[in-house]
């Protein structure tokens, strides 16, 4: 790793790109300790244990528990800012799509990458929270189901909607003109204690379809 970072100016100068070290960090994902100090254009690099890169929260056991917290806590915030607007005499199809737009887009950010590491417990949370947000929206009492409000309204659950947006990302990058994106993130055998793969979100979803909203389909 110190050699590659050693060999790293002579590509940025060649590419007329910058680095910020002060804002470089370095993630072990094990539970080995880091070996050594790496250092960059003599500087020295922090050892994280939870790192934050294009939004996401990575922690160095892959259980993705600090983006859980993340997105959680966001759509939670949306939801409680948006609580008058759920609650309102506003046509049911209107309020749905404020919720796909500002709560679930929170909900569900860059999640092909990292909801197949989700556990059961992460992905329950997930789904939570759109459940409060589903049953604020109809004015649900607590004896009506949440399949049922679901199937009602035409709502995906947040897997159903993940396994969409994973295939379409993967279908995009395999069909795409872009050369270096095909094959993207392969499907390799792994051993049973191994860490999930991000395709594994397409094998899941092979036998059901996920129910993608269709807003003509839902009545006031």
């Amino acid at each position: 790793m110190q050699r590659l970072l050693d060999l790293l100016p002579e590509w940025l100068e060649k590419w007329k790109m910058a680095v910020n070290v002060g804002k470089t960090a370095a993630i072990l994902t094990s539970r080995r300790r880091p070996l050594r100090q790496l250092q960059f254009r003599g500087q020295d690099i922090e050892w994280k244990t939870s790192v934050c890169y294009l939004g996401c929260h990575i922690d160095r056991s892959l259980r993705m528990i600090p983006m859980v917290n993340h997105v959680v806590n966001q759509a939670a915030a949306a939801r409680s800012m948006l609580y008058p607007v759920l609650v309102s005499h506003l046509p049911t199809r209107t309020k749905l799509r404020v919720y796909w737009a500002y709560v679930r887009s929170r909900l569900t950010y860059a999640a092909p990458a990292w909801y197949a590491l989700c556990s059961a417990t992460q992905r329950r949370r997930l789904q939570v929270q759109q459940n409060r947000c589903l049953r604020l929206i109809v004015g649900a009492s607590r004896y009506v189901r949440n399949d049922v409000i679901h199937r009602d309204t035409l709502t995906p659950t947040v897997e159903e909607f993940v396994r969409h947006l994973a295939s379409r990302l993967f279908a995009r990058a395999d069909n795409g003109p872009h050369v270096h994106l095909h094959g993207i993130a392969p499907l390799h055998a792994r051993p049973p204690e191994g860490r999930p793969l991000a395709r594994e979100l397409l094998q899941q979803s092979s036998s059901s379809q996920p129910v993608i909203p269709d807003t003509g389909g839902i009545s006031d």
